[in-house]
């Protein structure tokens, strides 16, 4: 094991990156656990004020990246200034992305329908960060020969082709994919060749005079959704707490 940490973590200089990952990973973990406890009304937690003004944990997790950010930048990639750095961006970070939902909506929507937007982009994060840490580079020039390497206009083609694949993936609705698909070549292709999503930009425009095509992509989606919407949401309500259930409607 310590060969192996060696050999691939810290003499390529990754240290600080499965450091960064853990501590985000881990921080996210411990704030849902402290958020859940202090909902369920349990335990010596509870949310922290200033007079009337409910300071959000996104606060102390922008200053920790810009300290982190900037102490890693300082810091080069090797030494213990690094790794400090890379825990305290890391721990900003979960901070941060727990509470993404609220930055996007600018509203306190941490435990409604639009809060798993959260853990929804936490899990992409650490998804792809482990992605990089396993050895994968953006677009896939990791891919290419030591030849292509040398050769600055097959790197730049190889960019610009799987970029392409990745924009295609996404404005058929395929965020995940494409996202994705920026580290791993192959989802992006794959994401741009299948069909488009009904309510994508690439279906308002390609479909809109394809009515088989149009058919095709709403019975798709359809089926997606039943087969993967439950086990998701499921798998969202186990790491980050179930939504409360939307108010009735005031009809006085």
């Amino acid at each position: 094991m310590g060969h192996w940490l060696d050999r691939n973590i810290i003499e390529p200089g990754k240290l600080p990156l499965l450091l960064a990952l853990a501590s985000f990973v881990l921080t996210f973990l411990i704030t849902r656990m402290i958020t859940r406890l202090i909902r369920a009304g349990k335990g010596p937690f509870g949310n922290v004020t200033a007079g009337s003004v409910h300071i959000h944990h996104v606060v102390p997790g922008v200053i920790l990246i810009v300290a982190g950010g900037f102490g890693a930048v300082a810091s080069g990639r090797h030494g213990f200034g690094s790794a400090i750095s890379a825990v305290i961006f890391g721990m900003g970070a979960g901070l941060v992305l727990d509470e993404f939902a609220l930055v996007l909506h600018l509203d306190d929507v941490y435990w409604t329908e639009a809060g798993r937007k959260s853990v929804e982009m936490v899990v992409l994060t650490a998804a792809l960060v482990g992605l990089l840490l396993a050895g994968f580079t953006p677009f896939g020039v990791n891919d290419l020969s030591e030849d292509e390497l040398q050769n600055r206009a097959g790197v730049a083609g190889s960019v610009a082709v799987n970029f392409l694949f990745s924009l295609i993936a996404l404005s058929k609705g395929k965020a995940r994919i494409a996202v994705f698909g920026v580290i791993i070549p192959a989802v992006a292709l794959a994401g741009s060749l299948r069909l488009a999503r009904p309510e994508s930009p690439w279906a308002k425009r390609f479909y809109r005079r394809r009515p088989r095509a149009r058919a095709r992509s709403i019975l798709r989606a359809y089926h997606h959704d039943r087969r993967w919407s439950g086990p998701r949401r499921a798998f969202q309500d186990w790491i980050g707490g179930k939504p409360d259930p939307p108010r009735p409607l005031d009809r006085g």
